[in-house]
């Protein structure tokens, strides 16, 4: 009778133990009445639950082994019970024992179903919930026909053109926010910018986010508030399609910019049905032409532009005033006091300090922080050292650049390194989020720090107010010593701190060369005839949409680092790459949209000391073509890449011989991980995240005799870890979190002997786990959410030294946004 049951839905099974309980008089059964009413109990305080099931038709995974365990004992628990209620007390003495141990068995069981129930119950519901929601994410990129080629979806992609959230500390914004929100809730038929305008530093782009925040103002813009950062050399194109790609429309690169005009228009009226506020952030001067392209007639349209510019051009501007003195000595108060909020600050040293800063928030922010914990004789001897003109206010980005400098003063003294990693992040595009792990690589090569310590850095700047980390995923800050979603973002005007820094040196003598180039406008030098080589050790070349120019023969021979930023659809290796003979670091980021093609490939084989290489937004050319071989190569990170035929009909470990570590992040084509990859023996560390097409791993994983971390998080159609992997007696850190398609675990599992963290958050799927885990010897950190941990609970012995750590209820979505 049980085999026509096993593999049914739950609820036959239970009404035919639930029938049972109900009929029989169980006040025969005396020796066993209290077992048996505790049974009866446990069933009817589930029997809610099993018709919410039924009635919801909700498909709980019936083929899982608990599963099946469960719907057999309830049919042996109807015969159990049937049987105990014919014995009598005398007669049947002999088989009290065996059935007494059958009955609490089935009560234990019972009650294991009873707790876990609700636990299924939910999970199942989450999980629908993902998988509309993937549906939902499966329609971005479909362009349907009618409303001019654009269909409002389900979903938005939140953070292309979300309004940051305002700093939590401010002060002097009242008056200005109430003024613009007058304008903003005001509706208006004609559409006309209105220009905020302020010195650099001065608070408008913190005006602007408190604005964005603001009940009033998102109650009645709601999901239509657009929140763009211009900046020095905008690309229009680039704007409306992270515009399109916020609002969850279809993206695909334009053609021109008059394309790009027809398409914003076509999308701010199609989004315009409803009330639309639209920022244009830090617009520079030589770009304000660019506000015209968003300008349309529409109801109840609004545009906000900031700007160090008073352009005569807009007709309605709004000029910010500077900061009362009290407002002044707030901020500096704030900033300089210590984290025990004592800020018994002497007042002479506050008004020294007010009075260098200017009033101007940022220089006030940032030389607080920078003195912040100092003893009081350091702050008067560099306060000492400041000009006290007594002028109220800035009067060039010069003067500010000038105050500034005094951050970098104070970080020279104890600081040297950090000052270092400052500077170096000069070396990305302004107003880019710039990845942790890309500024990691160039502080570990460049100043001989350790990977923890470089992200130490970071966190230390961002305490002292010169950068802000962004994190993206929102448990991304347990620690397993990765920063894939981990972003640095700075103000402008440290930004331009550093590059003026950079700059104090004769060109050829610069430890850092910094070249931007808008259009074709090339440095006064670039055709010419260099002889002398120049002295940088790190070299950042970050060029536009419409660069076409070829390469100069520049002689880089000293150079440790090479950062190439770029946007167009083809980019070619400069030629001058294959003499970077002491080259360790290569970063290569492609800004447009769409995967780029990247030529001249081959250079690379010429740099005998190359350790560490990262792409974002590559189409990685086939490395059978290029015939390249980088024997030195540590570390390879491929960010947002495409694979294509990259490691097609090549043996990756000899093109890779010495690799320890590679990371795969939000590549979308990767379906199968090269079996060449299990060649690579010396790695250490796999990472292969966020790729929702990788369906399978090869058998040959275990091959990889010195893995210590394996990270697959995220992969949502990977639906099972080979079995191989058992025999990685290294193993130490396995990650196979969101991971909703992984059903079971390899049977061995608990071979791996040396594993001490295992983080299975979110995967839905895994109801069960293989009796090896009985087998861990040094496992001491589990994360894993509800039912998974009453199911390790249930394996687990009472004094195991395993923490198991719930993860957080809410459902991760942030890899739609890839």
């Amino acid at each position: 009778m049980a085999d026509l049951f096993l593999g049914a839905a739950i609820g036959p099974p239970f009404q035919i133990l639930f029938d049972c309980l109900i009929k029989i008089p169980i006040e025969k059964a005396r020796m066993f009445k209290g077992t048996l009413i505790k049974i009866k109990e446990t069933v009817e305080a589930m029997s809610p639950f099993i018709k919410q099931i039924e009635e919801s038709n909700m498909a709980l995974d019936r083929q899982s082994s608990e599963m099946k365990g469960f719907v057999l004992k309830m049919i042996e628990g109807k015969e159990l019970v049937e049987k105990c209620t014919k014995y009598s007390k005398w007669r049947y003495m002999h088989k009290r024992p065996g059935y007494t141990t059958k009955l609490q068995d089935l009560d234990e069981s019972l009650d294991r179903l009873l707790r876990i129930l609700p636990l299924l119950i939910a999970r199942t519901t989450n999980e629908t919930q993902i998988l509309v929601r993937e549906i939902h994410a499966s329609t971005i990129g479909r362009t349907d026909q009618g409303n001019h080629g654009l269909v409002s979806r389900q979903i938005e992609v939140k953070g292309y053109c979300h309004a940051p959230e305002p700093p939590d500390f401010t002060v002097g914004l009242s008056d200005s926010l109430e003024d613009l929100k007058m304008n903003l809730l005001r509706v208006d038929m004609v559409t006309e910018p209105v220009l905020v305008t302020a010195p650099p530093g001065c608070g408008k782009t913190t005006l602007i986010k408190k604005l964005c925040n603001d009940d009033q103002i998102t109650e009645k813009f709601k999901s239509n508030i657009l929140f763009v950062t211009v900046g020095k050399n905008p690309n229009l194109g680039l704007i409306a399609q992270e515009l399109y790609q916020h609002k969850g429309y279809s993206v695909s690169t334009f053609k021109e910019n008059k394309d790009s005009e027809l398409k914003l228009e076509q999308f701010l009226r199609e989004i315009g049905k409803e009330p639309v506020l639209l920022v244009l952030d830090d617009v520079w001067f030589g770009s304000e032409s660019l506000v015209d392209k968003f300008v349309f007639q529409i109801p109840d349209y609004k545009i906000l532009v900031t700007s160090r510019y008073p352009f005569p051009r807009f007709e309605h501007q709004y000029e910010m005033k500077p900061l009362s003195y009290e407002d002044a000595k707030a901020i500096f108060r704030h900033y300089a006091s210590l984290e025990d909020g004592n800020a018994a600050i002497p007042n002479d040293l506050v008004k020294k300090a007010v009075d260098h800063c200017k009033r101007v928030p940022i220089a006030l922010k940032l030389i607080g922080s920078s003195l912040r914990g100092q003893h009081p004789r350091i702050w008067r001897r560099q306060l000492e050292k400041w000009s006290t003109d007594g002028s109220s206010i800035l009067s060039s980005e010069s003067e500010l650049l000038s105050c500034l400098q005094t951050i970098l003063d104070v970080l020279d003294e104890k600081h040297a390194i950090l000052k270092e990693c400052f500077m170096d992040i000069g070396l990305f595009p302004e107003l880019r989020r710039i990845p942790a792990t890309a500024l990691v690589d160039i502080f570990t090569e460049m100043h001989g720090v350790k990977e923890d310590d470089a992200i130490a850095n970071l966190y230390e700047l961002q305490d002292r107010n010169l950068v802000n980390i962004v994190v993206t995923r929102k448990d991304a800050d347990e620690v397993d010593d990765y920063y894939s979603e981990h972003f640095v973002t700075q103000h402008g005007m440290l930004r331009e701190l550093a590059i003026h820094q950079s700059k104090q040196d004769p060109q050829e003598k610069r430890k850092r060369l910094i070249v931007e180039i808008a259009g074709n406008k090339l440095p006064q030098w670039w055709n010419e005839q260099i002889e002398q080589p120049f002295n940088a050790h790190l070299v950042a070349f970050s060029t536009d949409e419409s660069f076409t120019s070829n390469w100069c023969d520049i002689k880089l021979t000293e150079a440790r680092v090479l950062v190439l930023n770029f946007q167009t659809k083809t980019h070619a290796l400069p030629e001058f790459v294959k003499n970077m003979s002491k080259l360790k670091v290569l970063i290569i980021t492609n800004y447009s949209f769409l995967p780029a093609e990247l030529t001249n490939f081959e250079l690379l084989d010429t740099l005998t000391n190359l350790t560490r290489i990262r792409l974002e937004s590559i189409s990685i050319p086939s490395l059978k073509e290029t015939h390249v071989v980088l024997k030195k190569l540590q570390k390879l990170s491929v960010f947002m890449c495409e694979f294509g035929q990259a490691f097609t009909s090549i043996k990756i470990s000899e093109v890779f011989p010495n690799l320890e570590e590679l990371n795969i992040d939000y590549c979308n084509d990767l379906v199968e991980l090269p079996s060449g990859v299990c060649d690579l023996f010396k790695l250490k560390k796999l990472s292969v995240t966020h790729c929702h097409d990788l369906s399978s791993l090869p058998e040959e994983m275990g091959n990889l005799v010195n893995l210590q971390v394996l990270r697959l998080r995220t992969c949502s159609e990977l639906e099972k870890l080979p079995d191989s992997i058992c025999s990685l007696s290294k193993l130490t850190f396995l990650d196979i979190s969101d991971c909703i398609s992984i059903r079971n675990l390899p049977e061995n599992i608990g071979q791996l002997r040396s594993l001490t963290n295992l983080n299975m958050k979110n995967c839905w799927r895994l109801v069960e786990l293989p009796p090896s885990v009985l087998d861990f010897k040094l496992l001491k950190d589990v994360v894993c959410d509800e039912v998974l941990k009453q199911v390790w609970e249930f394996y687990l012995p009472a004094d195991a030294n395993i923490e198991l750590r719930l993860a957080k209820d809410e459902v991760n979505l942030h890899w739609l946004d890839s």
